[in-house]
């Protein structure tokens, strides 16, 4: 009788110390390593998972950031806070300056001419493929709104054929610059107080038949400019604000209303 008892006790506590050494070996043979600095990384991050960083959520940012794969200052809800922290784990400097979007293009629906009658699907990306677009202009926006499909903070509204960015929403995440196929849309620091709110790289007189709120490219922005921020490049005026003082000479000279 008392056999018929511990014999049966016996066993399974056999098989419990057999089935914890299993266990334990399982663990300690089959442990996928973690990556303590890719654990710091994501403890800076703020779980929005969003995806405007580029990739799937917090948790592929994070892996990426440390393997190196991904700049530091992609997080756009977490902002200049979250880029410090991340250059801290990592021990790096990085550009912790906010951005914003900006449509350097003027000629909306009442403005800029068409070529022909686009009656296809009401994508720019679809649009472009039929020669460039209905526009005549082939460097400007198409205003289809993929970049207002594309943006994950409803940051931008269409008007007259032209999106509209919310300085107050938009955090430079630069989704809509990624799928606009004029790359119409930059990405630029928002101290930036000076834009050129053009893309067209042809000479004067053919732009000025197509668009009446183009660059000309007839050089008085770069003349008036007192620190040499503005280059006239392939026809265009171009601003390097690293040199811009926001003075506001070369937004007084353009005659065409491109510089704002």
């Amino acid at each position: 009788m008392f056999g018929e008892i511990i014999l049966p006790a016996i066993i399974v506590v056999a098989i419990g110390l057999i089935a914890g050494l299993g266990l334990a070996l399982a663990s300690k043979f089959m442990a996928v390593p973690t990556d303590e600095k890719q654990e710091k990384i994501r403890e800076c991050l703020p779980g929005a998972n969003c995806g405007a960083c580029g990739y799937s959520g917090c948790d592929g940012y994070a892996e990426a950031v440390a393997k190196g794969e991904a700049e530091p200052n992609k997080c756009a809800p977490g902002g200049s806070s979250v880029a410090t922290q991340l250059a801290e784990v990592l021990g790096v400097e990085v550009d912790t300056n906010p951005k914003i979007a900006f449509v350097a293009c003027n000629g909306n629906g009442n403005i800029s001419k068409s070529k022909y009658a686009y009656s296809g699907m009401m994508s720019c990306a679809a649009a472009n493929l039929v020669f460039g677009g209905p526009k005549e202009c082939e460097y400007g926006c198409i205003g289809f709104g993929d970049c207002y499909n594309a943006c994950p903070f409803g940051a931008i509204t269409m008007k007259d054929g032209k999106p509209i960015i919310c300085e107050e929403l938009c955090l430079g995440c630069g989704k809509c610059a990624g799928v606009c196929p004029k790359s119409v849309i930059k990405i630029l620091p928002k101290n930036s107080k000076i834009k050129v709110a053009c893309s067209n790289k042809q000479k004067g007189a053919p732009v000025v038949k197509m668009c009446g709120v183009s660059c000309i490219a007839c050089g008085l922005c770069e003349k008036s400019c007192p620190s040499g921020a503005v280059k006239i490049v392939d026809n265009l005026a171009v601003i390097d604000y690293n040199l811009c003082t926001s003075c506001g000479k070369c937004k007084e000279v353009c005659k065409r209303k491109v510089i704002v």
